[in-house]
């Protein structure tokens, strides 16, 4: 695994996304990976806009709701020096309702671009299973499934922060030797 792969996991307005481009600030040719579908919610669309207007012009973005995969190769093809993906829960929601995918599939598949990267990637995620059990399958099908993304992904990175009302908390990073 790259050393410089890190894992950013917070609640909903937690600064995950703001902490994660600031990882990548000193970067001359950083990219961001969306993995969300705006389609027509206006309250989606002012999220996106926000996220935007956080990121200064030297960003390159690709949109990419899946295949995270494709995504990451293309940005390292394309130059990148640093890729931020934001975010691996909404990804998740993606695969399950894709009916020609399947998460495990999809998450084994893009744990094995992390470990053959060479360009820091930061991967934002949410804290889902820290609140009440969801009152429906569906519900508890997707908090289970991310958690499974997020234990993932926490075992493979060498770096994990959590951040909390604004504050990033170290989780796990690699031995100072």
């Amino acid at each position: 695994m790259n050393e410089k792969t890190h894992l950013v996991t917070g609640g909903c307005r937690s600064g995950k996304s703001r902490f994660a481009l600031k990882l990548a600030e000193l970067a001359l040719k950083p990219y961001y990976i969306a993995t969300a579908v705006v389609g027509d919610d206006e309250e989606m669309v002012d999220r996106v806009r926000k996220h935007q207007a956080e990121r200064s012009p030297q960003w390159t973005t690709i949109e990419e709701s899946v295949a995270l995969h494709d995504a990451i190769r293309r940005a390292e093809g394309e130059g990148a020096d640093n890729i931020v993906v934001d975010c691996l829960t909404i990804w998740t929601s993606n695969v399950m309702f894709a009916p020609e995918l399947d998460v495990e599939t999809e998450l084994a598949i893009l744990a094995d671009a992390l470990e053959n990267s060479t360009v820091p990637i930061t991967l934002v995620t949410n804290e889902v299973g820290a609140g009440i059990v969801p009152g429906d399958p569906v519900s508890r099908e997707f908090r289970d499934s991310a958690g499974i993304v997020n234990q993932t992904i926490a075992k493979l990175a060498p770096n994990v922060t959590m951040t909390v009302c604004g504050i990033p908390i170290t989780v796990k990073r690699p031995e100072i030797l």
